[in-house]
């Protein structure tokens, strides 16, 4: 095998939704010929476009160790679905109510190893070997597994470790200098460095500019493929309904509606009790898109807006694929203030409206205006300004920073 720009991997490539697919095509683009390695599969719309990228996918392990490290991944996630069923119900101690997800981080980690063989064996000369979507856990256990320095963008928290992870983590200490961690912001970064203090670690931006601005047909089109009359306003609500994003706010908000609005929503999962209430609502035209939904379906959503909604619970500090998506398509956006750092960069930008995190009073003002007076759409300089790189500078980045654990300075 011939030496190729970067190896990526993504373990949720087999995914719709989210902005990982995105960013892992927008790269193997940015790098022609680079090795992209999805253990758990890729979406038929990914595929594609790597293709079209002249990226080389590979889907099935690459030796026998990748073969046996793949196939106890998929079994350590067999139990863990097991167990999530067996200990559901809040009769059992809360031990082993979190037992399962602990199996989970093993088996994430055990699926990043295999990934990790692949890349070792396949593509021993890349210039950088990056884990997407990597795992919170397992980092040092990860690389001395897969036997490959690697960088890995850890973008949250979801599953604390329980003390026989911990353990572990211990255990294979000494692999975390085999690794640096990208995180997507400082709040994410400053909460791992409490939990991981020996981690090399950078704060990047995962999501990239591709360039792919909505053009004024697709505005258009968007209209027309959700009947919507050009001149009434409109306003989207993506993504799955997570803990960390404020629904009830929103709920509140638009019972306060004095004025007609269409409300485009797409995501999962849903509350359909809830968007059954907000059907019934007097100035509310609900439409909505059951997901996870494609790329080409996304924009048709976000194409129909005149802004995008992003409503979080005060606090959280993880990046936000939908403010990303705002400011690389050019739309407009209705954010909460729920994350002081991204609304110091958001501040005075025209083309932002912010409300108080948690306020529906606050909310309901925000779209009130939105009705009257859309305000203007980012131009194309805004990811740029708001510390989005490009693809390319992404990749050269990647590069940059991987040749630091070759010449042992994670650090740099």
């Amino acid at each position: 095998m011939t030496g190729c720009a970067l190896v990526l991997i993504e373990p949720h490539a087999h995914r719709l939704g989210g902005h990982h697919q995105r960013t892992l095509v927008a790269l193997a683009q940015a790098r022609p010929g680079s090795l992209v390695i999805a253990p758990h599969g890729v979406t038929s719309e990914a595929i594609t476009a790597l293709r079209e990228a002249g990226a080389r996918l590979v889907t099935a392990p690459a030796g026998r160790q990748a073969g046996v490290l793949l196939v106890a991944s998929r079994l350590a996630a067999w139990l863990s679905a097991a167990g999530r069923r067996l200990f559901r119900s809040r009769r059992w101690p809360r031990r082993l109510r979190r037992l399962p997800h602990q199996v989970t981080l093993i088996a994430r980690c055990l699926a990043e190893a295999a990934a990790l063989r692949c890349a070792r064996r396949l593509e021993p000369t890349a210039e950088a070997v990056v884990i997407l979507t990597a795992s919170e856990a397992l980092h040092g256990a990860a690389a001395l597994l897969g036997g490959q320095p690697h960088l890995r963008f850890v973008h949250e928290a979801v599953t604390a470790e329980d003390a026989a992870v911990r353990l572990l983590g211990r255990l294979a200490r000494r692999g975390e200098r085999q690794v640096i961690a990208l995180y997507p912001t400082r709040a994410v970064g400053d909460q791992f460095a409490t939990a991981f203090p020996g981690l090399p670690a950078v704060v990047r931006a995962f999501a990239v500019d591709d360039g792919c601005r909505l053009t004024d047909a697709e505005r258009d089109g968007g209209r027309v493929a959700f009947g919507i009359p050009p001149a009434e306003a409109v306003v989207c609500l993506v993504g799955g309904w997570w803990p960390y994003k404020d629904i009830t706010t929103i709920d509140a908000a638009l019972s306060r509606l004095k004025e007609p609005l269409h409300l485009i929503v797409t995501g999962a999962p849903l509350d359909d009790a809830m968007l059954e209430r907000w059907r019934s609502l007097p100035d509310l035209q609900l439409h909505t898109v059951p997901g996870p939904v494609a790329e080409s379906v996304l924009r048709l959503v976000y194409g129909a807006s005149d802004a995008a909604l992003v409503a979080r619970h005060p606090g959280v500090g993880k990046e936000s694929g939908l403010v990303m998506d705002a400011i690389r398509l050019g739309v407009t956006l209705v954010v909460s203030d729920h994350d002081p750092e991204l609304t110091a960069r958001l501040h005075g930008l025209p083309w932002v409206l912010t409300f108080p995190a948690s306020d529906p009073d606050g909310l309901a003002d925000a779209l009130h205006t939105v009705v009257r007076q859309p305000p203007e759409y980012p131009g194309p300089e805004t990811p740029g300004l708001l510390g989005m790189p490009s693809a390319a500078e992404q990749a050269d980045f990647l590069t940059r920073t991987f040749a630091c654990l070759r010449t042992e300075e994670p650090r740099c």
